[in-house]
């Protein structure tokens, strides 16, 4: 349940308020298609030109950390948000100070989740359910890890992601291979022995805490291949698991979505795996699955409108499309005939101009229709839809 509070006085205006977003990939683009409905406009800064936003922004093409560019997104947005963690928060906090203009999620959020050994160690200061970990700065750290866990997932502390910075380590031998490969300063976590992993999509509003329904996530090779909605687990840890996103939600200042990663633990416990300051990839089923998208509520945080319901229209899976190529090329998607005639079933196509080994090129979503479909036989029917589907 959420806490209902006096919402804020919105009015509509042409032209509408304008959102900077730092970073416009697939995010961006999904952010620009939320916000139109609205009346808001999005610019976006990226250093790519005709990213996939530009299709539905006005983009500023420049670095992420370019003060010269942050500047100019500032003085063409009534508010700031970023859809990638490799926005500067110092840099943020500057105009946010010179500028006097909001920047949601906070700065401060993002410094604490950026690095994932200062993430760990903030959640477990506040009693938050994380699994074991160790600060590694060489092989010898590495090697006590080891020791202490048994085995670990060693992890970069920033910069990574779908599974780059992540390497499983078991052998002390290994360790100085593992330190190479990570590139950089690391945390060892230890193995988690799951049975599933979940997330939760939080949103914090003005004075407000609304969560989506806990979804199911299925990975392999550390990449995000399916989401399924809800998870297919009890329904004892599914609201632990809520109540574990809404305490992590309280310790992140600012506004906006954040996507929480979580272990389901054999033995029924809930542990945070990571979490981002953005909208993820696990929230994408909402955009037809749920009442209110997660993108739209990230709108509507940052900017400080009330927030939309978080309820799910129907049992819900989304599937990656990855790139199933051996070298990049330029992308040509073949075989949308079959998921574009069946009921229930979108596509979500990202723009990229490239498509390169596993890259994430777009996604599925299937909404059960009323048949009394099963959520598995539902994630059966996605996934053959989505095989399909060839790069030629």
């Amino acid at each position: 349940m959420h806490r209902r509070t006096e919402p804020p006085t919105v009015t509509v205006t042409v032209p509408g308020p304008t959102l900077g977003v730092v970073g416009g990939g697939q995010l961006g683009r999904m952010l620009g298609e939320a916000a139109a409905p609205l009346g808001v406009d999005i610019v976006v800064l990226d250093p790519t030109p005709d990213c996939p936003a530009a299709a539905v922004a006005d983009q500023i093409v420049g670095d992420f950390t370019d003060p010269e560019a942050m500047a100019e997104l500032a003085a063409r947005a009534d508010a700031l948000t970023f859809e990638i963690e490799l926005a500067d928060p110092d840099l943020l906090d500057e105009l946010a100070a010179e500028e006097g203009i909001d920047v949601h999620p906070s700065p401060d959020a993002l410094r604490t989740i950026e690095d994932k050994l200062v993430q760990k160690r903030t959640f477990g200061e506040a009693d938050i359910p994380i699994p074991p970990f160790h600060r590694v700065d060489d092989a010898d750290d590495l090697r006590a890890a080891l020791d202490e866990f048994g085995s670990v997932m060693l992890k970069a502390r920033t910069g990574g992601y779908d599974g780059r910075g992540n390497v499983p380590v078991t052998d002390p031998d290994d360790a100085e291979a593992a330190i190479e490969d990570v590139g950089g300063p690391a945390m060892a976590e230890a193995f988690v022995d799951f049975e599933r992993e979940l997330s939760v999509i939080g949103v914090r509003g003005e004075g407000e805490i609304r969560t989506f329904p806990v979804g199911e996530n299925v990975h392999e090779e550390e990449i995000l291949r399916e989401t399924v909605v809800p998870a297919r687990t009890t329904d004892e840890v599914r609201e632990e698991a809520d109540r574990v996103a809404r305490e992590v939600l309280s310790h992140l200042p600012g506004r906006g979505v954040f996507g929480i990663e979580l272990f389901e633990t054999s033995e029924g416990d809930v542990l945070v795996n990571e979490v981002a300051p953005r909208p993820h990839n696990s929230g994408h089923w909402t955009i037809e699955g749920a009442l209110c998208s997660q993108f739209e509520q990230h709108v509507r945080a940052v900017l400080g409108w009330p927030l939309g319901a978080t309820t799910q229209r129907a049992p819900t899976v989304s599937a990656n499309i990855l790139g199933t190529v051996e070298e990049s090329q330029p992308a040509r998607l073949a075989g949308l005939e079959t998921p574009l005639s069946e009921p229930g079933v979108s596509l979500h196509w990202y723009g990229k101009a490239e498509v390169r080994p596993l890259r994430k090129m777009g996604h599925l979503t299937a909404v059960d229709t009323g048949d009394d479909e099963s959520i598995e036989s539902l994630l059966e029917h996605v996934r053959e839809l989505r095989d399909g589907l060839s790069f030629d």
